[in-house]
């Protein structure tokens, strides 16, 4: 029977009024911590910036390559085998060996159980595809070795990308993998692209060398130009320290030279290797590179055991706070190429808020009149009902600070319809009922039991589609899915609580009329 307990009643009125009052938080400029939660809105409303980033793996396959030579070298080396004139040349690795081990080396790389073959127990595929030719062998990535060597660089470029943005403080930024080379990022409400363009566009890596003036030194050298001159000095290739041994940076006034600085703090093994080097350095020039520049060279007077320091280099603060949040957040294992840029002004993320909202405000309208045309006062019940239910999907969006996109208002406006679509399967089986039965309240009763079925199977079916759209979908087609979700539950509320209720108000205060709908 259609019955409602005063504690149900209380409780569904505290709900609808708890999510009215969170709703309308999104209409008031307020920092009170009543007010302190807003739907975010996504980058085609609030306008910023869409940048689409390709990984430059050339440098990733050349270290792979570079590394392999040494890998190669001690593997062999165990065996008694020399090899001879490693070369890099276009993404391939050329070596070759005696006469006599030509047929144990290539044997080594078509063993499917050979430590030199890590990938073929997971992959079933080797790492490395090997031609040999006049003693001669050239290896190149597998296909496979090649698709997971730019995983792992497309992962790692995602993670610094993501921590680079983090530090800047955008509100709701969407970084998404594409294809296995490429990443996009949303920047809603960004401010100054050209700040994130130039973080992103920085490989940010970071190497301690001495400069050297001695041609025959045993690491090799080379000449490097300083950043901000035309100047070059020939430092040594031997790294003494890189970014990875940094725990700390950040941007510091010298109260001494007053000139912006920035102070780095080492991890233990870091401050160990920079004691040592400036020890053993003192009166040489330490050079300090970033992807291939000098930032400074300063000339070493002291042992720094302490495992911090600073960079000086005619830092402004902005430029200063910029380097340390690179240091901060890692080199990226390969450069970044931006292919697709693309900004959306404020005005126009403006227009399209109010073409989804004059989009709304017809469809609600056209939906309300019909209703009541339709059903009478049960059409407006069921407006009631749309209402509220509105202002739940809203309240539960603000709760999670979720960001609404141009698709979202659209998945708001298709929850309308299945709202709609609920009442009319329920009203028109009430219809039903009332030819045959005599009690009002077992009519109503019957008809909302008996529609239950078709309802939830309807709204189900709809959420196991919004829940793949969600997990397998991106961008804008999440945000959809996800308005559309979190409305199919607040449909359902809506509909067998809320207008259920009022219809069993209605319903008890006129027990004595014959009602038809």
């Amino acid at each position: 029977m259609l019955y409602f307990s005063k504690l149900r009643i209380i409780c569904i009125t505290l709900i609808s009024l708890f999510f009215i009052f969170i709703s309308s938080s999104n209409l008031f400029n307020s920092n009170n911590f009543l007010f302190d939660k807003k739907i975010n809105l996504g980058l085609d409303l609030q306008g910023g910036s869409y940048l689409l980033l390709e990984i430059d793996n050339t440098p990733v396959i050349e270290q792979k390559l570079q590394n392999q030579i040494i890998s190669l070298r001690n593997y062999f080396k165990e065996q008694k085998i020399r090899l001879n004139n490693f070369k890099i040349t276009d993404q391939s690795l050329s070596f070759s060996v005696k006469k006599e081990f030509k047929e144990v080396v290539l044997n080594e790389f078509q063993n499917e159980e050979s430590s030199i073959n890590p990938y073929y127990p997971r992959f079933k595929s080797h790492q490395f595809d090997i031609i040999e030719k006049d003693n001669n062998f050239i290896i190149n990535f597998s296909r496979q070795g090649l698709v997971e060597l730019k995983t792992s660089s497309q992962d790692q470029a995602l993670e610094i990308v993501r921590r680079r943005i983090d530090e800047i403080g955008t509100n709701e930024p969407n970084i998404l993998k594409r294809g296995n080379d490429r990443i996009l990022v949303e920047l809603p409400g960004l401010d100054d692209p050209m700040r994130i363009k130039s973080l992103l566009g920085k490989t940010a890596n970071l190497t301690f060398r001495f400069v050297t003036n001695n041609n025959e030194d045993s690491f090799g050298s080379e000449k490097l130009r300083y950043e901000d001159t035309n100047e070059e000095a020939n430092v040594s290739k031997r790294i003494i320290l890189s970014g990875e041994n940094l725990l700390d940076a950040q941007p510091r006034m010298n109260s001494e030279t007053n000139e912006t600085v920035v102070s780095f703090t080492l991890d233990r093994v870091g401050a160990k290797r920079f004691g040592k080097a400036t020890s053993t350095g003192i009166g040489k020039q330490l050079a300090i590179v970033l992807d291939g520049k000098i930032i400074s060279a300063p000339v070493i007077r002291d042992t720094i055991a302490s495992g911090s320091g600073q960079i000086s280099g005619g830092f402004t603060f902005q430029s200063a706070t910029d380097l340390a949040l690179l240091l901060r957040s890692g080199a990226l294992p390969a450069p970044l190429n931006i292919i697709e840029e693309r900004t959306v002004g404020p005005d126009l993320g403006q227009d399209s808020i109010n073409a989804g909202i004059i989009a709304l405000i017809i469809g609600f309208v056209l939906v309300i009149f019909f209703i009541i045309f339709k059903y009478k006062i049960f059409g407006l019940i069921t407006n009631i009902a749309l209402i509220i239910n509105l202002f739940l999907l809203v309240g539960i969006l603000t709760i999670f600070e979720a960001t609404l996109t141009l698709p979202g208002i659209a998945g708001i406006i298709l929850t309308v319809g299945m709202a709609v679509d609920a009442n009319v399967l329920i009203f028109e089986r009430i219809k039903e009922e009332l030819k045959n039965e005599k009690n009002n309240l077992i009519a109503f009763d019957s008809g909302y039991t008996k529609s239950r079925t078709a309802i939830l199977d309807a709204n189900i079916t709809t959420l196991l589609a919004a829940i793949i759209l969600f997990f397998m979908g991106s961008g804008p087609i999440k945000g959809f899915s996800l308005t559309l979700g979190i409305g199919i539950f607040t449909t359902l509320f809506s509909v067998y609580f809320i207008a259920r209720l009022l219809t069993v108000i209605y319903i008890s205060r006129n027990k004595e009329r014959d009602i038809r709908i």
